[in-house]
């Protein structure tokens, strides 16, 4: 016991958290992973718990699974890393296939980093120095389209483009100026139409506004389907369309930030297959590896790719990297969990457990606190308020979506709340029995702390 709680001890002392008020941490009882199996993680103490945010959304066939831990095995008694700069390695190189294979039929090259935020980064940079290397015609196209509410990582680039002012106005002087269009949010509708009857009015709004601006903007970035961290905030079918559209005959270059929403958390293996989206750049990492280790990757079609190919002395390279750049031990889980997804059928198999989700879900419209439910595949926010009916938020220091999340770890669940937005996003292998047991512990926790 000693032992255990000195480890507690340790990380008080030494760890700061990330996104955390460690005055708060510093004073609270707080959990201690110590160890994973399937879909539950166990702290120090030999409790379990069910991992109902998959460890921030990346894990993807559960903790400790056997075949990707042999892959890992096998690729440390190789070599665990070498640089991708002035060098190739084997397990990037089959990976870069296999992403291109998977991914949009218009992406055709794979420029790997390490972090969501870095692979947004890298968009919005390849994005400014194609324009400026494209001739003086282009000379002007220097800026970034972005949504309201949007979180695209934490990086300054990534930070410029994110629309969150929580996290982001504080760092307002150290960002570039960014042009937005409002992402649909039809429960709280920024122009107080109602969908279906809107017509898409959001949409024809970001039209204007991208045609507006499109003689100086380089790109846009956008989160499809699904807005993650601002709240899940889902898109009405077609707004994500008519965006491509006038992308496209303007010349802006779309980049879709998958970072969330890839590898099957949407029922597709990317949230751009729902609409059919073919873009110029994607961001995509957390599920890449199973959850096993960090890794991004941007993917761009070959006409970006071409527009950075020229003598060495034209100064046209993309001067941009990352000492873990392709990894080979990251590089050769991402390869197995994608083999994973084949063996297994694994989007095929998650369609019932979809259709079950959708029903535990409808359940929670019981409860009077509950304002909306928003989802997608596996993914899901369920906003509560204090009055249902003229749509009121609990007050900020009541911290109501803590107090919940709080009280499912009691119950034996490990969720995370957006503010007062309760987010669920299970490892894709859980089972309905399972998935059954987590979505009673959030209806109990939501019901013991607001009712």
């Amino acid at each position: 016991m000693t032992d255990l709680y000195r480890i507690e001890k340790l990380d008080k002392k030494f760890v700061w958290h990330p996104f955390t008020q460690m005055i708060d941490w510093e004073k609270d009882q707080n959990i201690v992973i110590e160890r994973g199996e399937g879909v539950y993680l166990y702290d120090i103490y030999g409790k379990a718990y069910i991992d109902g945010i998959s460890s921030l959304w990346v894990n993807v066939h559960g903790h400790n699974n056997s075949e990707l831990n042999e892959a890992l095995r096998e690729q440390i008694d190789k070599v665990s890393h070498s640089t991708l700069l002035g060098l190739a390695n084997v397990p990037s190189a089959i990976l870069a296939e296999k992403l291109i294979e998977i991914a949009p039929k218009s992406l055709k090259k794979v420029f790997y980093s390490d972090s969501g935020s870095t692979s947004v980064e890298i968009a919005i940079k390849v994005a400014f120095q194609y324009f400026k290397q494209k001739g003086r015609a282009y000379k002007n196209k220097k800026k970034i389209i972005a949504a309201t509410s949007a979180y695209h990582g934490d990086t300054i680039g990534s930070v410029s483009v994110g629309g969150m002012g929580l996290f982001h106005s504080i760092y307002k002087p150290l960002l570039f100026e960014t042009i937005r269009i409002t992402y649909p949010y039809c429960y709280r509708c920024p122009f107080g139409l109602k969908h279906p009857d809107c017509g898409l009015y959001c949409a024809e709004e970001a039209e204007k506004i991208i045609r507006f601006h499109a003689e100086e903007t380089c790109a846009l970035i956008i989160e499809p389907m699904i807005q993650g961290a601002s709240g899940m905030i889902t898109m009405p079918t077609g707004y994500m369309k008519k965006i491509e559209r006038v992308c496209k005959e303007n010349d802006v270059l779309l980049i879709l930030d998958e970072v969330a929403t890839g590898f099957g958390r949407t029922g597709k293996m990317f949230a751009s297959f729902h609409e059919d989206i073919l873009p110029d750049a994607m961001c995509m990492a957390k599920g890449i590896t199973g959850g096993y280790l960090p890794m991004a990757a941007t993917l761009f079609t070959q006409e970006i790719y071409d527009g950075f190919l020229g003598n060495y002395e034209d100064n046209m390279t993309f001067f941009h990297g990352h000492t873990y750049t392709g990894n080979q031990l990251a590089s050769a889980c991402a390869i197995k969990s994608l083999e994973l997804f084949e063996k297994n059928n694994l989007l095929n198999r998650i369609q019932p457990l979809i259709i079950h989700f959708n029903k535990l879900l409808k359940d929670l419209t019981s409860l009077e606190t509950v304002g909306d439910i928003r989802n997608i595949g596996l993914m899901a926010g369920i906003e509560l308020v204090k009055d249902r009916d003229t749509k009121e938020s609990f007050e900020v220091k009541r911290r109501i979506g803590h107090k919940v999340i709080i009280e499912a770890r009691n119950r034996g669940v490990i969720i995370r709340p957006l503010g007062d937005v309760i987010v669920i996003m299970p490892p894709l292998v859980i089972d309905s029995c399972t998935m059954d047991i987590l979505m009673s512990v959030i209806y109990d926790s939501v019901k013991a702390v607001t009712l």
